[in-house]
């Protein structure tokens, strides 16, 4: 276990003895290690105290944190948060209350753990306690109580303000491979987007991408208003599934107290690997690629929990954005298919586009947000279908057009479609212009209309709200 996770889990057990020590009539329950075998110990005595989820504290020089995943025969298996080193039979494991971290405004702009143990303390010091502990493992609105799908966010980018708008209470997934924007792309949303609160979600993250995305990447303006959770790539599964959890739950705490969150969590893909382990190791069977049942069945009670809020007021609401990792872009794979199905649209990150320098690299014909058309007005949704349209063509056209196949003035439609390219692969490039949402669909107008594109008049239809 290294040195930085070993510091933190000391810091949660000094933090429970603590907590122990404040109610001396508690009974201290322990038991004893029979077996450790495939990364997991078999600890019997525990009996009745320690149902699933059950923090404990495995008492070898120096003590290292467990769980309680299972049990089999009247034993307990217990998977741990860093290396079985100097466990043997009969070594005593204590079974510790848990301390849910309590969250409050001054968390903001702090990096924490899993447990909500600072891992900026030597810069900024200790967390402040709040008044209400978090509920890692919380359940979400009722259908019937949560409110529709609000207005849209103003989101500082061109690409999200038109054709990928994003509500307050929608999720949308970032599918895409490795090393194509996606980290990049959530900081820009994190330090544009018009909401109060964003807790930002690093699971499985290298180690040293955590301080160049808090530092360069989000920056001081996007940490301001932020809190971030990591568990990085070289961390115990249990620690990035905590991770996960507590990054939902910090998200649902400010919701709660009015605020407008925005969760990001890069990416879905660990957490749903760091549960295929556990759920392996506690002897789950597998199933689609690996992935056994109940992975799905945690990701959709996850993904539920954010949304919008209780149809009541002080209560906010909790956009979301999770990223999920393609295997050699393969978008029809069960995690991606599955996770598809769960949000209100995706977004598709393409490595073809990053490779020629666009970003973000984002494949518009092939993303969907499902707030449309309902968000947006019948003239804005006009010029969006009529630039797809002239996309779209474009794209049919290409092989043609590389070839030099095509004449120019053979067909309008394709000219206008030509013309409309360049601009367009402008436009969504966005760079480091701001704009409003009517100051983006101003621009796609004018990029229309001067390219011989003029938008028809818009379709009468009935106005609804929410998506």
């Amino acid at each position: 276990m290294n040195t930085a996770l070993q510091d933190r889990l000391a810091g949660y057990v000094r933090l429970t003895r603590a907590l122990q020590a404040l109610q001396p009539t508690a009974l201290t329950v322990y038991g004893e290690v029979s077996s450790a075998r495939s990364g997991v110990l078999e600890v019997a005595g525990l009996f009745a105290f320690a149902p699933v989820g059950t923090l404990c504290r495995v008492d070898t020089a120096p003590s290292v944190m467990g769980e309680v995943i299972g049990f089999r025969g009247g034993v307990h298996l217990v998977m741990l948060y860093g290396k079985a080193d100097g466990i043997s039979p009969g070594t005593r494991v204590t079974l510790v209350p848990n301390a849910p971290p309590r969250p409050s405004d001054e968390w903001l702009g702090r990096i924490v753990d899993g447990f909500g143990q600072p891992l900026d303390q030597s810069q900024l010091g200790a967390l402040d306690i709040g008044r209400a502990p978090v509920v890692l493992h919380g359940d979400p609105p009722r259908a019937t109580e949560r409110r529709a799908v609000g207005p849209r966010l103003e989101t500082g980018t061109h690409v999200f303000n038109t054709f990928l708008p994003l509500c307050q209470g929608q999720r949308l997934g970032l599918f895409a491979g490795s090393g194509v924007g996606k980290s990049s792309l959530l900081a820009a949303l994190a330090e544009r987007a018009t909401i109060d609160v964003a807790i930002i979600g690093l699971i499985g993250e290298r180690g040293r991408e955590v301080g160049e995305f808090v530092q360069r990447t989000l920056g001081p303006d996007g940490l301001a208003r932020s809190i971030v959770v990591v568990a990085t790539a070289d961390d115990p599964p249990l620690l990035k599934r905590r991770a996960m959890y507590l990054a939902t739950a910090l998200a649902e705490h400010f919701r709660d107290r009015g605020r407008q969150v925005l969760l990001m969590v890069d990416s879905l893909t660990r957490f749903a690997e760091a549960h295929r382990d556990i759920a392996m190791t506690a002897g789950e069977p597998p199933s689609a690629r690996s992935f056994p049942p109940s992975t799905f069945s945690q990701l959709s009670h996850l993904l539920e929990r954010a949304g919008p809020g209780q149809d009541a007021s002080g209560v906010g609401d909790i956009s979301a954005l999770y990223t999920v990792l393609v295997q050699g872009s393969d978008q029809e794979e069960p995690l991606a298919d599955a996770v598809r199905g769960m949000l209100d649209g995706h977004v598709v990150l393409d490595r073809e586009i990053a490779e020629r320098g666009r970003y973000p690299a984002i494949d518009v014909l092939r993303s969907i947000s499902r707030s449309l058309p309902h968000c947006a007005s019948d003239a804005e949704n006009a010029l969006v279908i009529n630039a797809r349209k002239h996309m779209t063509l474009y794209r049919e056209m290409e092989p043609m057009l590389r070839l030099g196949a095509y004449r120019r003035s053979t067909d309008p439609e394709t000219d206008t479609a030509i013309a409309t390219h360049d601009p367009l692969e402008g436009f969504l490039a966005n760079g480091d212009a701001r704009p409003s949402i009517a100051e983006s669909f101003g621009l796609l107008n004018v990029i229309l209309q001067q390219t011989g594109a003029p938008t028809p008049p818009p379709a009468r239809r009935p106005r609804t709200t929410g998506g």
